[in-house]
């Protein structure tokens, strides 16, 4: 039998970070069952990762914020409990994983926590083992985890959450550096941790097609930070679908796509919210591409709608003689230590092109790019970016050629102001000072930010953080830019904007690079496909070619998106 009783009460809660104009969230009421998997929701800036700080005491406690109204877990106030007592309440799953790493093996790490809350060790052994298990890291137990990859640190701190035993799970964006077998791993574990009843799980989520299934509740937050709609997933998506999208929250791709079909003249009620019922509702007698499905596909290019079908126009991705690539590898091999991550790596990548850099967790797309611009650097002779070396060119002459986006947006910022962010660059090639102003003022208001200008990158939200971080390496008009999960963080409107200065920036002349773990991303935007698989190259191609042979993928451990087979047996796919 469920209790009755509630695991976490948040009644009229404002939070007001140091320097910010109004709260955010503010006045939020809502409560936490046992058995609940509650998906919070909102559009970038709305406080959706502020409001979870506060769930365990880091707010105020350790992040410097006013916080007003109340926390309540279990039964001790978050604003006077010491945060590792609340810990044993409710377990954290942060944005960035490598914020809570600390010890020097994956072992070590899960055990840190219960080891901590002095339980006896046999009880350590068997909560570290099991929570291993669970996230598919047991394997790997004795190495670093600065060893695993991005995905695989993710996967690791959802462990150390779930060896704490807390009765309620807090994670933000726990998928979004994952793989589709390691998204379909986490939610196995989650599924697992309520399936007793006694336990919760609040999840701030982008990525709705695979956590629908999975949560028994949505919460809204709008622009102003103030519950919007609270209730059932299905009754929320689909009684207020339009002021979702006005909001610019995030849409399971197949209620993105339906919306596309309904703009265009069809009737599909009820609203599919799952691939499986868009199929439904197309056999039915729904919409089928036709004279108007061209000035559809323009309109997604324009990034107004982001997880429809999209017609991208395709170039060669080897070098012919009449052009030579912008970007060159031969036989690109990359070690961390004494471990080789990239085993030989041949690929050419032609001007203005869009290329997609995919694969699972582990199989070197970040080491890849990094390598390509520079980050890490290559050995000599291996990689060619616009005429320059990466391993033997000085950064600054190797800036203007290529900028990149780290996935983490916090390890690229230096500045003290957001303003000063963007115009470090600028500063560094002696640009104008009045040319600095007007570039900087273009780009705060490109992205949203002309209200943060004066404000420390690291108080920005997760999603203000990832847009600053893309400008920053667009404001030096490089003729290739790397993006490293360019959406993570970003809500479905910022989303659709940054794709649509991307586009616009390929129609200039730049070449775009970018690492993601979004397949429908790549079938909906990019010209050309990278498939990694083991850091070799697996297959290679235009986007449309690669995605008409399903296989090419599963034996990368890829899977396409549900979504992209119903619109390809519907005549959707990509052209």
């Amino acid at each position: 039998m469920r209790s009755s009783a509630p695991l976490l009460r948040v009644c009229d809660l404002s939070i007001t970070h140091a320097d910010a104009a109004r709260p955010s969230p503010a006045d939020v009421t809502f409560d936490i069952r046992p058995g609940e998997v509650v998906l919070l929701l909102g559009p970038s800036g709305s406080g959706k990762s502020t409001l979870t700080l506060a769930l365990n005491g880091l707010i105020p406690h350790a992040v410097p914020a006013t916080m007003t109204g109340q926390v309540i877990a279990g039964e001790l106030d978050t604003a006077d409990a010491l945060t590792a007592t609340l810990s044993t309440h409710v377990a954290m799953v942060f944005q960035d994983p490598d914020a809570q790493i600390v010890t020097g093996t994956v072992y070590d790490e899960v055990a840190f926590g219960p080891e901590n809350l002095l339980l006896p060790l046999d009880e350590v052994r068997t909560r570290t083992e099991a929570a291993l298990r669970r996230v598919g890291l047991w394997e790997r137990r004795d190495e670093n985890p600065d060893r695993l990859s991005g995905g695989g640190r993710q996967r690791l701190a959802i462990g150390c959450a779930l060896a704490m035993g807390s009765p309620l799970v807090v994670l933000d964006e726990p998928t979004a550096n994952l793989d589709p077998q390691g998204i379909d791993d986490v939610y196995a574990a989650l599924a697992d941790v309520v399936a007793a009843g006694d336990r919760a799980i609040l999840l701030v989520e982008h990525s709705l097609d695979a956590a629908l299934s999975f949560v028994t509740r949505t919460v809204v937050l709008d622009r102003s930070g103030r519950v919007a709609f609270d209730g059932a997933p299905a009754e929320v998506i689909r009684e207020h679908v339009d002021e979702l999208v006005a909001m610019g929250v995030w849409l399971p791709a197949a209620t993105i796509a339906a919306l596309r079909m309904r703009d265009a003249g069809a009737t599909l009620d009820p609203l599919p919210l799952t691939p499986d019922e868009l199929a439904t509702a197309l056999a039915a007698g729904g919409p089928s591409p036709g004279s108007s499905s061209e000035e559809r596909s323009d309109e997604t290019k324009r990034g107004k709608t982001p997880g429809t079908p999209h017609r991208a126009s395709s170039r060669s991705a080897r070098s012919t003689t009449e052009e030579q690539p912008i970007v060159r590898a031969r036989g690109l091999t990359v070690r961390r230590g004494r471990t080789e991550i990239l085993h030989g790596i041949d690929l050419d990548i032609a001007r203005g092109t869009f290329t997609a850099i995919v694969g699972t967790n582990g199989a070197g797309k970040t080491t890849l790019l990094q390598a390509l611009a520079g980050v890490v650097p290559p050995p000599k002779r291996q990689v060619i970016v616009d005429g320059v070396d990466p391993g033997a060119a000085a950064p600054r002459d190797l800036a203007s050629r290529i900028g990149f986006v780290f996935q983490n947006p916090e390890h690229q910022f230096i500045a003290h102001t957001v303003f000063d962010e963007l115009a470090h660059g600028l500063r560094l090639r002696r640009v104008p000072d009045a040319e600095i102003t007007e570039r900087v003022q273009s780009m705060l208001a490109r992205f949203g930010l002309e209200e943060k200008a004066d404000v420390h990158p690291f108080l920005l939200s997760g999603g203000e953080k990832r847009r600053l971080s893309v400008g920053t390496a667009l404001i030096t008009r490089p003729g290739v830019l790397a993006l490293d999960e360019p959406t993570f963080g970003q809500d479905r409107a910022r989303a659709a904007e940054l794709l649509t200065l991307l586009h616009d920036l390929r129609t200039e002349g730049t070449t775009i690079l970018i690492v993601t773990h979004d397949l429908q991303l790549v079938a909906e935007h990019s010209t050309h496909t990278l498939i990694l698989r083991a850091g070799r190259v697996h297959a290679a191609g235009t986007t449309a070619d690669l995605f008409r042979n399903e296989r090419t993928f599963t034996d990368a451990g890829l899977r396409l998106p549900p979504l992209q087979r119903v619109l390809a047996a519907s005549g959707w796919a990509i052209a």
